[in-house]
């Protein structure tokens, strides 16, 4: 595929203006179902500032899973807060006519059905300023209409095996492992639910604390788990109890809650009021959802609108429109697809936490994804408390480019508010400053604790994890802090509260690997005055590595970058230290290949464990080689040449290949590992990637295709914008 063909095929990129031209794209966009779901694999997602909803019609029933950003158990699984289930009599899906249909560009749910005897629409959306779910009915003639909230979560229950791949302990759990129940009765007014983390049974943070030897500082750390409580309540207007069921879904036991209209009418609305806290008592809080409550009836007239209108001008800020009269070419779906996702990333523009990378608020029930995995509907692989840095950049690299700065700040809060626990890493382990970020951090900045290893060598540094693909992987959190200098550069952000950040993450490595060379001799420094960064690690491939090229080309761009900010956001004394750092450190190695010089993953390894390629993150995400930039071929040549690069080539799932190829100006690479990227999914949905290497709906799978896409339109090389580049 040719440039030329390429610049037909992105037929706009509008820049500035143009909403009504817009708005009429993106209609073509929306995601319409003609015939009812089969299960919740086929379910459609639906949100709004940091909730989530999965929702499908089946067997004349609209269904519809409820997440929301935080809500973290005892072992630190992501669990989701139940099931609601709709019924309607007489019944609008029995006999006629169906739709099921996301209206993108107000970011909501419709479906509608009409037989001989009745037509209805109901509307699902999320408020995108407070954490409430509604659902509107209408219909031609009065119904009855029946809303029961279900739950698995009504007993407790045993995890064994990989059901505990969804929380913190993964394959490695240290004794009895519990799923402990929720609370869920009727009220006056509808359904209370909550799960509340138990005192009395030792949570996650206790267990890694004490784990990794950080007793003594534990009063000092950020414990986002104990005394945590989310939940809500579920009403209808003009509705009351109707009694309770059990039942099962997918293999899982459940319990439900009905509530039922006191007569038959033509109009019906159900709310879900969401809220998670972490209160010293219940009580306080259930006060905190009685303030939700006030807050969502005093606004319930003004809250749709605002909502949409919150929508319209996201959709507005930026687009990417590819042959938007050719529907259902390979390009149009690229485009589409990756309207869709971005829709997804931004239900949690506004969440405590960062959109997770394996399946984000809109994970389904996992035998859907894996026939041997018949755990219940909180299930996902790689736990839920677990972030990993090199999963988790990609979901938000790519809302530099569109424009989503908002929707940036949970990612870059989270390591923010875990700084001092990063801090007291390196004070605790090895007594210098900076901040030391694992690979795989928990929410409360340690290390997993399977990862970091149960059967650990009495001798060995307990600072590092026992773990062959973790072991040495510090440089992941620059890349967040570069994201952080890219906020400013881009949007003249205020990163003042970033700026100690980004200064302790650098501060580690000058402080930690001085350290390291005093340990092993007298001179912290190599005979050229640099330092030396062994033993290190190449993303989780090349292991006990010296001089990594991704670490090296992090901090060469992350020091360029600091440095390069005004003084009012670091003064010209801190700039002069951090120049310093960058003059000792070592320059990206090079070898040769067939001939070719190429671009090296690290001076020296020692093993090979993974399938990254980071020999190219000078490329991406770092910027040193590239479109406009001294020695491009050296990185084409790297690209095209290197042993390892060529066998681990892919699309799925986290792979990069596609962003290596538009960053190179490689038109026809860019272009077929784009369409494979952004191609439709496997799932009735066509954004719901997976599970690839993670799980279903691939978030990092879908970032790493808006990441490529955007990169083949347009580069920002310094001060220089490239249209088109590949």
């Amino acid at each position: 595929m040719g440039a030329k063909k390429i610049l037909r095929l992105a037929t706009l990129i509008c820049l500035a203006g143009g909403s009504a031209r817009a708005g009429d794209v993106l209609q073509r966009y929306n995601v319409a179902w003609l015939t009812q779901s089969k299960n919740s694999s086929e379910s459609m997602p639906c949100g709004g500032g940091d909730v989530g909803l999965n929702v499908w019609t089946e067997n004349n029933e609209i269904l519809f899973y409820i997440s929301r950003s935080g809500t973290f158990d005892e072992n630190n699984a992501f669990l989701k807060l139940g099931r609601v289930r709709l019924n309607f009599a007489p019944n609008p899906f029995e006999n006629g006519t169906f739709r099921q249909e996301l209206m993108l560009q107000d970011g909501y749910v419709k479906i509608t059905g009409s037989n001989k005897n009745i037509a209805a629409e109901v509307t699902l959306w999320v408020d995108v300023f407070r954490p409430v779910a509604h659902v509107d009915v209408s219909s031609s003639k009065p119904m009855t209409v029946t809303a029961s909230y279900e739950t698995w979560r009504h007993k407790d229950r045993l995890l064994t095996g990989k059901a505990n791949n969804a929380n913190s302990y993964k394959w490695a759990p240290q004794g009895t492992v519990k799923l402990y129940k929720d609370s869920v009765a009727f009220t006056k007014n509808g359904v209370l639910f909550f799960h509340r983390n138990r005192a009395d049974v030792p949570n996650i943070f206790d267990v890694t604390v004490h784990q990794q030897g950080m007793d003594a500082v534990r009063h000092l750390m950020l414990d986002p788990i104990s005394n945590l409580t989310f939940g809500g309540v579920m009403q209808g207007k003009k509705m009351a109890a109707a009694g309770a069921y059990s039942g099962q879904y997918a293999g899982t036991e459940f319990r439900g809650y009905s509530l039922q209209s006191l007569s038959p009418s033509r109009q019906h609305r159900v709310e879900l009021a969401l809220h998670t806290a972490q209160t010293p008592t219940t009580e306080s809080w259930k006060n905190g959802l009685d303030s939700l409550l006030q807050e969502a009836k005093a606004q319930e007239k003004t809250a749709q609108k605002a909502s949409c209108r919150w929508w319209e001008n996201f959709w507005e800020r930026s687009y990417i429109f590819i042959s938007p009269d050719s529907a259902a070419t390979p390009q149009w779906q690229a485009g589409r697809n990756y309207q869709l996702f971005r829709y997804q990333l931004g239900c949690n523009a506004f969440g405590k936490y960062p959109t997770k990378f394996n399946g984000g608020l809109f994970t389904y029930d996992p035998c859907y994804v894996d026939s041997l995995q018949s755990f219940t509907p909180d299930h996902r692989a790689w736990g839920g408390g677990t972030f990993t840095a090199q999963n988790q950049r990609l979901v938000y690299f790519p809302m530099l480019r569109s424009g989503d700065f908002d929707a940036m700040k949970p990612q870059l809060d989270f390591y923010l508010n875990l700084l001092p626990n990063a801090e007291l890493r390196s004070k605790v382990y090895w007594r210098h400053g900076g901040a030391c970020f694992a690979e795989q951090i928990e929410n409360f900045g340690l290390p997993n604790c399977s990862e970091y290893g149960w059967k650990r060598p009495d001798f060995f540094d307990k600072g590092v994890e026992y773990n062959a693909w973790l072991e040495y992987e510090w440089d992941t959190a620059l890349e967040f802090c570069f994201m952080m200098l890219e906020l400013h550069r881009y949007a003249g952000k205020d990163i003042s509260a970033y700026v100690p950040l980004i200064e302790s993450c650098l501060r580690f490595f000058d402080e930690h690997y001085r350290y390291l060379a005093r340990q092993r001799g007298r001179k912290a420094l190599d005979e050229n005055n640099r330092l030396i960064l062994y033993p290190g690690s190449a993303c989780e491939t090349y292991k006990m590595a010296y001089n990594a090229t991704s670490t090296i080309a992090a901090l060469q761009t992350v020091l360029k970058g600091l440095t390069a900010l005004p003084d009012n956001l670091l003064s010209p004394q801190k700039k002069a230290e951090w120049s310093a750092m960058l003059s000792v450190l070592p320059p990206i190695t090079l070898r040769e290949v067939d001939g070719h010089a190429v671009i090296a993953p690290a001076k020296l390894w020692e093993r090979v464990s993974n399938t990254e390629t980071p020999q190219l993150y000078p490329v991406f995400p770092w910027g040193i080689y590239g479109v406009g930039l001294p020695d491009l071929n050296v990185a084409v040549n790297t690209y095209r040449y290197d042993p390892d690069a060529l066998k681990f080539r892919s699309h799925v799932g986290w792979k990069q290949d596609n962003i290596f190829a538009a960053r190179l100006g490689l038109t026809d690479e860019a272009a077929a590992l784009c369409l494979k990227k952004l191609g439709n999914a496997e799932r009735r949905f066509p954004s719901f990637w997976g599970p690839g290497f993670d799980w279903t709906p691939d978030h990092n799978w879908g970032g790493a295709g808006m990441i490529g896409l955007q990169e083949m339109l347009l580069q920002a090389v310094g001060e220089k914008i490239y249209l088109f580049p590949a």
